[in-house]
Formats: C-alpha cells, structure tokens, sequence
C-alpha cells in the first residue's frame, strides 16, 4: 500500500500544531497597535488554512476536500491531467473493463492563481479591545474569506463548476440516488468517490428522509456543505487523488479603501487576500449530479 505523505494524522494534531502560533487576528491586532489605521500584515501561509473552529458541529470549508500543493514551498512549472477518449480513438485492449485505459495523457503549466478578497467594516475604536479585535478578524473577517474561498474553488471563473470535462448526471439509474451512481461511475473509472460538495438544503432533505448522507459520512466520504452550489445540484468526486488546489502560500490582511458599493456607510474597513486555483487532474473522476 502507498504511503501517504505530509498528511496530519489527527484532527487533533493539527490544532495542537496551529495553537503553537498567533493567529491572524492577534498579528494584526497587534500590527494596528503599533501603526493604527496604517496596518497591514503579510503571512507566509493562507490564512483561510490557519484556523479551526470551536463549532460542536463542524462546516468543513471546500479547501478541506483537496490536497493542497504550497507553490512557495513546493514550486513546479506544470500539472498532468488526463482526457477522455475522442469517438474516433482506435479501441484500447482491456478499456471495455478498466475504462481508464483509453484515457489520453497531459501535462499543462500551472494557471494563473485567482485571487480572493473579503472585507469587513470595522467599528470605529474596536482595535483599541485588543482580544475583541482579534476575534473580529479571526471569526468575522477570515470566515468571510472562506465563503469567498468556496466561490473560487466551486462556482467562480476557475471553479470546479467551469472545469471542462466533468459531466452532468441527471438521473439516477439502477441505483436509489444519483450521488450514489456517480460513486460507482468514480470507481469504474478505476477511482474512489471521496468527497461530496452538496447545499445543505439537499444535505438536510436527505437527512430528513434516510441515512444516506450518515451512510456516505460512515463509509469515508468527505461531505462539504455549502450554499456555492445550487439547490438540486452536488459534486461528487475523487478529490484524493483526481483533483488539486494550488496555493501561492501567502496573505495579507490590511485597512484599505473598499471598492464603491461594498457596505451601505463610510467608515474603516479591513480586507483580507489569498491566492489559488483548482485543477483537475482527472476529469472523468467527476460528476455534477442533479439531486
């Protein structure tokens, strides 16, 4: 068996080991202490990845469903991906049972990193509370940043939902839910549906009418809920191995002019910045599915 690597072992490894650090919020809190209305923090990691949640119930961001590559730390010049075959391909020996051996091989350069922006208006003297201010960006502002985030990753220009070649599913076949015949598709092209990007009206309509979001959940799919995909309509893929997030391993946090028509007042604001994109790497692994 493979042996998976960089991977935190434990939930609980990974909040032991972002505890040793200050957050965000306390940085830039104590950034604003120094230079007020002139602060402005740069991070050496992506910020939207440097918190956890204290939720009894936890909301998993869509960032959580992939493996993320840090291109400040781990550079590359490109990305394999692979492709269906064409109708005019010559048949392949043995793809009538292992499909995937029709498949054409890619390599392609790393894109262009999109970049993600949230704003929050502060209440005027909040940075004087240093604690409350903390709290402030931590929960208010950087969550927002992970709404923003789910945009990117899912629904926005570079999106999962604008990925060329992953199909449509409408219909459910001989099976009871078309999330299910999608996790049998993944694994008849040889993959493993692992993870499940689905609006929490459909989560909890299915929660209300059968066990098959605990089902899914108990037999190791990771299920990301989210109001970035349209009621009636789920992801569902091989995220492990079939997709990546690329990341420029970098933030920034700072007061800043908003753009016209971002909040209803004037007053001071602070927005937040990070860069990545999505890629594909294996199409055929993915499934839009009507729900």
């Amino acid at each position: 068996m493979l042996k998976t690597e960089g991977i935190k072992e434990t939930l609980a490894q990974v909040v032991s080991d972002r505890k040793k650090e200050p957050s965000p919020g306390r940085r830039f809190a104590e950034c604003c202490a120094e230079k007020g209305l002139d602060a402005a923090v740069e991070y050496d990691v992506t910020i939207t990845d440097s918190l956890t949640s204290s939720r009894r119930k936890p909301r998993y961001p869509a960032r959580n469903a992939f493996k993320a590559i840090d291109l400040s730390r781990d550079p590359r010049q490109f990305y394999w991906h692979e492709s269906a075959p064409g109708a005019d391909d010559a048949p392949i020996e043995g793809a009538e049972v292992r499909r995937e051996l029709a498949s054409h091989f890619h390599k392609s350069p790393i894109p262009e990193l999109l970049t993600t922006t949230a704003w929050v208006q502060v209440p005027p003297g909040m940075w004087e509370d240093p604690e409350t201010f903390e709290s402030f960006i931590n929960y208010r502002l950087i969550v927002r940043l992970c709404t923003a985030e789910n945009y990117t990753i899912i629904s926005g220009e570079g999106g999962l939902l604008n990925i060329p070649g992953i199909e449509r599913m409408t219909t459910q076949g001989p099976f009871t839910s078309t999330i299910l015949r999608a996790c049998n598709e993944v694994e008849q092209m040889g993959g493993t549906a692992d993870g499940l990007i689905i609006n929490p009206v459909d989560y909890y309509r299915a929660m209300g009418t059968g066990r098959l979001m605990a089902d899914l959940e108990e037999n190791g799919v990771f299920i990301v809920r989210t109001r970035l995909v349209e009621p009636g309509t789920a992801i569902v893929g091989d995220f492990g191995h079939g997709a990546q997030l690329f990341d420029a391993g970098r933030s920034v946090i700072r007061f800043a002019e908003p753009p016209a028509g971002t909040f209803a007042e004037p007053g001071p604001a602070v927005m937040a910045e990070i860069y990545e994109r999505v890629v594909v790497n294996l199409p055929t692994n993915f499934f839009v599915v009507s729900v």
